[in-house]
């Protein structure tokens, strides 16, 4: 383990990670028994991209995020219990129970939204780090999207803007191999996203998504460049989902992926390999990773128990919260 990361720093990732897989682990179990209303889309095996990346702001900066963004919104620090209920429908929920699983908001803590649509977020990005530039703090947004909004409209226009503008926005692509059902593959003729940059006069950075330090070097070092004033860049994460594309997606997504494949990208497993760097470099001993386990899962359960317990919300408040142009 390299000497430039303090262990406080590294703890942090580890219980980061753990919290995400923990929490999406519930909500499987959970929408299954059929609690939550609507789809879930699971970070389950990408935990190391919102970790590593979220681990590089501050708190005042800002995160966009998508369909798949529970992980984001816990990277950040968004609160479990809160995160919980607003899954279940419940009016504790960071949304009031509104939102569900593809539309939490946490303003408080630079969680702009998150939204349903391929590639929404990333105009709404450039519009966050216009804001910044206008107001002329050094604040910085990370947009995350996956690899098929890379083939939208909104890509090419959002990028190109926030290059042309010179804008503090952190472009992070996760690439986790498939559109839904679609293979990157047949969906693009490049080997990958991130040599788009060329296009747009920014730089573009490939990295080993199932790496939470390589994430977090290569986004801190995007960062820094966005609050010096020096622009955007474009991050291409190699990834990988182990569930399907959305719960109750045919035999986990084996329908239209191999098996062998599954199992390959299982093997490199971000969690389990980054708890193996903690205890070969002395950062952390076995008793202390499985007492830092076991917090995470009685938070986890605690979550679960908050949201369970809670009201739904009343039906007199139907009409609050709720916007007509």
């Amino acid at each position: 383990m390299s000497a430039s990361f303090h262990k406080e720093k590294l703890v942090w990732m580890y219980r980061k990670m753990l919290e995400i897989r923990k929490f999406e682990e519930k909500v499987s179990e959970v929408w299954a028994q059929g609690e939550i209303p609507g789809l879930v889309h699971l970070y389950i095996g990408q935990e190391a991209v919102a970790t590593g990346a979220c681990a590089a702001l501050r708190n005042d900066d800002y995160v966009i995020s998508t369909h798949r963004g529970h992980g984001h919104c816990i990277a950040k620090g968004a609160d479990l219990k809160k995160m919980m209920a607003e899954l279940l429908g419940r009016a504790t929920g960071y949304c009031r129970g509104k939102g569900g699983s593809m539309h939490i908001c946490v303003p408080e803590i630079g969680i702009v939204g998150c939204s349903g649509i391929a590639g929404a977020g990333i105009p709404i990005a450039v519009g966050v780090g216009l804001s910044i530039q206008v107001r002329g703090t050094d604040q910085v947004c990370v947009c995350f999207f996956g690899e098929g909004a890379s083939n939208t409209g909104a890509f090419h226009e959002g990028i190109n803007m926030a290059a042309v503008w010179n804008l503090p926005v952190v472009f992070v692509c996760e690439n986790n191999l498939y559109a839904i059902s679609v293979p990157y593959s047949k969906s693009t003729r490049g080997k990958n996203i991130a040599g788009r940059g060329v296009g747009y006069g920014i730089p573009g950075q490939l990295i080993d998504g199932m790496d939470v330090l390589s994430v977090y070097q290569v986004v801190s070092e995007a960062v820094a460049r966005a609050r010096a004033c020096e622009g955007p860049t474009l991050i291409e994460c190699k990834t990988y989902r182990y569930r399907g594309h959305f719960e109750g997606d045919p035999k986990r997504g084996l329908t239209y992926r191999d098996e062998e494949q599954v199992k390959e990208w299982e093997k490199r497993d971000p969690i389990e390999n980054f708890r193996l760097k903690l205890l070969d470099g002395n950062t952390l001993s076995e008793k202390e990773i499985q007492k830092l386990e076991r917090e995470v899962a009685a938070s986890i359960e605690e979550a679960s128990g908050f949201a369970n317990n809670s009201p739904y919300p009343q039906m007199e408040e139907v009409s609050e919260d709720v916007f007509e142009r």
